[in-house]
């Protein structure tokens, strides 16, 4: 189809229920526009607010709404290659606003289906997602982008009070929340930004959607037992699970105790700093037991040079190059890393943190002669003359340039 074929006054609106994405959609009509709400659901909402987005949508006047699980896509191209990678963005974020490359994705394939070229998004000028989107749209196919939020920036300073009172002025109400906070929930997790965290004070409770308070955990310790397969998590107590299914149960339990909850100020690409509050129980405890089985398993030269590799795949997905042919590749090797990481680890957490307490595999390096800090298979002399052959680059330098005396 090309664009002259394609319906020019219709356009494919991925639509949350939010504020930016509920102002999008009278903003959108207002412009001639008929639009298509499509909410794709990424494992962080229940049935009841499913229908709450269908009913919003159609409420602020869409044509037509679409609702498609893409749970499954999340796990198979976010989860998993986050997983066996272990690296974070800047050490500490997980990359949960991942699931917007698939949102993309399914956002287009509907243009396609519906006859327009015409893909609309409610993002910021200030924030990643616009790249995350419109980079994901330019890498997928010709197509035109509107982004009603980015279009009133440049005449509203404070964005969000103006989304809320043009929504109020036409009769539509505005959830607390969304008028607070804004709040992103996928099967990966939660972040929140807005009000007082965009001001560098300490979150409000209201920010609490995973992670229990203190005061609110179990006071028995709990423990849980991953089964991974060649790097996936395929298992969770014993029982085989689809893995959004093991993501869901891991996120309820750990959440229980406050696991993987965060805050993070980043450098954001367009050079702003960036704060938010994130809470993603399951993934810090996906992570945690495979990087514990992980490093039983690789050699020494997989575990020192994997991560190198992970954090060029963590800066790609960030960034918004998800369709970037050096992030397949990257995604080929890291695979290919895991043909042996296979076997079982118990967690456990009495609040807050979670340890890998157990790792049974039959792919662990031993050495049954030799274990560390309790026996050797090798004597006295054979580990002198490894010291001073591994060592003689250093004792030469400091015989030949000394540089440091003892007392000086």
């Amino acid at each position: 189809m090309t664009t002259d074929q394609a319906n020019d006054k219709r356009v494919v609106l991925a639509f949350s229920g939010g504020l930016d994405t509920s102002f999008c959609v009278p903003y959108l009509r207002e412009r001639g526009y008929e639009v298509i709400t499509l909410f794709v659901d990424t494992g962080g909402v229940d049935a009841a607010e499913r229908s709450y987005i269908e009913a919003r949508a159609r409420e602020l006047g869409a044509a037509e709404h679409v609702t498609e699980d893409g749970s499954q896509a999340i796990w198979d191209s976010v989860v998993v290659p986050l997983v066996i990678g272990g690296q974070l963005y800047q050490d500490v974020y997980p990359l949960l606003v991942s699931d917007r490359y698939v949102i993309v994705e399914r956002a287009l394939a509907l243009c396609e289906a519906r006859g327009t070229r015409i893909f609309a998004h409610g993002c910021t000028g200030m924030g990643n997602d616009q790249l995350r989107f419109d980079q994901t749209v330019r890498s997928l196919g010709d197509y035109t982008i509107v982004a009603p939020i980015r279009e009133i920036q440049r005449e509203h300073t404070a964005v969000r009070a103006y989304e809320a009172e043009f929504l109020r002025e036409r009769g539509f109400l505005v959830r607390d929340k969304t008028a607070r906070y804004s709040i992103n929930t996928n099967l990966l997790g939660v972040t929140a930004s807005g009000s007082e965290i965009d001001e560098f004070e300490a979150p409000g409770e209201e920010t609490r959607q995973m992670c229990a308070a203190p005061s609110a955990w179990p006071r028995t310790p709990l423990r849980l037992q991953l089964d991974f397969e060649r790097g996936v998590a395929v298992a969770l107590g014993g029982e085989a699970l689809p893995g959004p299914e093991l993501l869901r149960r891991l996120n309820a339990q750990l959440g229980a105790y406050g696991v993987g909850r965060g805050i993070y100020t980043g450098d954001t690409t367009i050079g702003l700093k960036g704060r938010i509050v994130f809470e993603c129980p399951g993934i810090t405890g996906l992570m945690t037991a495979h990087r514990a089985l992980e490093e039983a398993i690789l050699t020494r030269e997989q575990n020192s040079f994997k991560p190198l590799v992970a954090r060029k795949w963590i800066d790609l997905v960030y960034r918004g190059f998800f369709f970037e042919p050096l992030k397949d590749d990257i995604e080929a090797f890291m695979r290919e890393s895991q043909m042996f990481v296979s076997g079982s680890v118990t967690l456990e957490t009495s609040g807050g943190a979670v340890l890998p307490v157990a790792i049974r595999s039959e792919h662990i390096l031993r050495n049954k002669g030799a274990v560390y800090a309790q026996s050797a298979d090798w004597g006295a002399v054979e580990a002198e003359g490894f010291i001073k052959l591994y060592g003689m680059s250093s004792t030469l330098s400091a015989r030949v340039n000394p540089r440091r005396r003892p007392g000086a």
